[in-house]
């Protein structure tokens, strides 16, 4: 199971580009000088019954922005916040209640912009032990596990498409049982994926 983690860590190793929530659209043009905010998410591996899982949430369906969409523990960076890892570690906290001192970093991707304007830093982490679980009332509605060999395989993908402020965007789904896994967070699993061997 360590040559998994080892992989992670040498897949994650080359910085390389940056993904976006435009990559498969690229009759889309961005505006020059924008400004994205800052944000990161942590993807956090945990070990169940011998197997690596991955823990995604769903949003509530209460939310504003993204409402049930699936997700990974995150949002924008704050001032108090040291660094994008600590931004990560302080969303996945608030969250779902995962202790950060149980995060064994393994490194970072590239940055994705999504079409929120935000400039999201995903951060992988190996969580060192169970932990109960908590989801953050009002904004987290569901915490759930999806095999980590799921999300990486790129086989497992899917272009699929929707109308988005009166055109037709196109964007990756990773579907997982009851989960649609799609949008920016399947677009991060799938940055992911490429880099594996």
């Amino acid at each position: 199971m360590t040559d998994l983690i080892a992989q992670i860590r040498a897949a994650l190793v080359d910085g390389g580009d940056g993904s976006s929530d435009f990559d498969l659209n690229p009759e889309f043009t961005q505006p020059d000088g924008r400004v994205l905010r800052p944000a990161s998410v942590l993807a956090p591996i945990i070990v169940r019954g011998g197997a690596y899982y991955l823990i995604l949430t769903k949003r509530s369906s209460a939310l504003k922005h993204h409402p049930g969409q699936i997700a990974f523990p995150g949002g924008k960076q704050d001032d108090t916040d040291a660094d994008l890892i600590a931004t990560a570690l302080r969303e996945a906290r608030e969250e779902i209640g995962l202790p950060s001192d149980l995060v064994e970093i393994l490194g970072v991707l590239p940055p994705h912009e999504t079409v929120t304007g935000f400039k999201v830093t995903p951060v992988i982490g190996l969580v060192t032990a169970e932990f109960d679980i908590v989801a953050e009332p009002g904004e987290v509605e569901e915490v759930f596990f999806v095999p980590l060999s799921h999300v990486l395989n790129v086989n497992n993908f899917a272009v699929q498409s929707r109308r988005w402020r009166g055109h037709r965007r196109a964007y990756f789904a990773v579907p997982f049982g009851p989960y649609y896994i799609w949008g920016a967070t399947a677009r991060m699993l799938r940055a992911w994926a490429d880099r594996m061997p």
